[in-house]
């Protein structure tokens, strides 16, 4: 007869040995939690991460208003000629903030910007002259709202 190996150790069987009687303590029943009370978390979930999702759209989502620099030139120490690439409806206006900044990163120059719909309004181009009052290395577009 041959005999087989376990990985159990020498007179064990292969059950799990028990806790030595009132030395640990009793052990807890596990706890499932009901299913429905699972779907309806989920569906809560869902919910405020929907409404987080909408607010956030409402703030940062709007795509009609948008608008990036193209170029900024002819700097000195008191102003910056800033050039942007600006997206709006067909029939809107739009605010644009343009700010300029020095060479530390401090701001020398700001100022909202009135942008009406050219023949593409999709792709409506502005030029315009920023004052500053130091001498700018960048010029930005902070971003676009409706008029």
């Amino acid at each position: 007869m041959t005999e087989t190996s376990t990985n159990t150790p020498a007179g064990t069987t292969g059950e799990r040995a028990p806790w030595p009687a009132g030395r640990y303590g009793r052990r807890r029943e596990r706890r499932t939690t009901p299913r429905a009370v699972v779907g309806v978390l989920a569906a809560v979930t869902a919910v405020a991460m929907a409404a987080i999702g909408w607010q956030l759209f409402r703030a940062y989502g709007d795509g009609d208003y948008s608008a990036s620099v193209t170029r900024f030139t002819d700097m000195t120490d008191t102003q910056v000629v800033i050039t942007i690439l600006v997206r709006l409806p067909a029939d809107g206006d739009a605010v644009c903030t343009l700010r300029a900044r020095g060479a530390s990163g401090a701001q020398v120059g700001q100022e909202d910007v009135t942008v009406s719909p050219g023949p593409d309004p999709a792709r409506t181009q502005v030029t315009h002259r920023l004052v500053t009052s130091g001498r700018p290395v960048t010029g930005e577009v902070k971003g676009c709202r409706p008029a």
